[in-house]
C-alpha cells in the first residue's frame, strides 16, 4: 500500500473525529472544518515521517491546537459572522442540552478554552498541555482555574433568572 492510499485511509477513518476535535476547540464549524483542513494539509507535507515515527492523530491535533491560539494573533479582535449550513452538522454540533455550556465556552479567551478542551476533552495532564501550547505549566494551571471560574460564574448566571424591581 503507498503512502497517499495511507493517507487517505487515515482521513477517511478520522476526519469526524478531528472534526469534532476542531469544533471543541473553535465553538464555530466553520473554523474547526478551517482547522481540521489546513492540519490535514500539514500532515499530507510530513506524511512520511509522521507515519513510521509518531501517531498521525496525535500529530495532527497538536498541529490544530497550535494553529488555534495562533489565530487570535492574525485576527486580534475581527469576531467573523457566519450562517448556520443548510445541512445540520449532527456528528459536530453540541446536543442541545449542552447548548448553554457550549455559550458559556465561547466567551473564555482562546488560551484558556484551549486549555480546558485539552484537559477535560483530551484528558491531557498539566505537563502535556504545557508542552502542546508551548507555555509553563503553572500557566496552565492559571488558565484552567481563570477559565473553570468564569465558566462557573457564567453557568450560575444563566440558571439565577433576572431579578426585576418594582417600579
Amino acid at each position: 500500500m503507498d503512502d497517499d492510499s495511507r493517507f487517505a485511509e487515515f482521513v477517511a477513518e478520522r476526519a469526524n473525529a478531528l472534526l469534532r476535535y476542531g469544533y471543541a476547540l473553535s465553538g464555530n464549524p466553520h473554523d474547526a472544518a478551517d482547522l481540521t483542513q489546513e492540519a490535514l494539509v500539514r500532515l499530507h507535507r510530513s506524511w512520511e515521517r509522521v507515519r513510521s515515527k509518531e501517531d498521525p492523530e496525535r500529530y495532527t491535533k497538536v498541529i490544530m491546537a497550535r494553529l488555534h491560539i495562533s489565530i487570535w494573533r492574525r485576527r486580534r479582535r475581527e469576531r467573523l459572522a457566519w450562517a448556520l449550513p443548510e445541512t445540520p452538522l449532527h456528528d459536530v454540533l453540541p446536543s442541545d442540552a449542552d447548548q448553554g455550556l457550549w455559550r458559556a465556552l465561547e466567551g473564555l479567551p482562546r488560551k484558556q478554552r484551549a486549555v480546558l478542551v485539552l484537559r477535560f476533552y483530551e484528558q491531557l495532564s498539566d505537563a502535556e498541555i504545557a508542552d502542546l501550547l508551548g507555555i509553563s505549566q503553572g500557566t496552565v494551571r492559571s488558565h484552567a482555574s481563570l477559565g473553570l471560574a468564569k465558566l462557573r460564574s457564567a453557568i450560575a448566571a444563566r440558571r439565577t433568572p433576572a431579578k426585576r424591581s418594582a417600579p
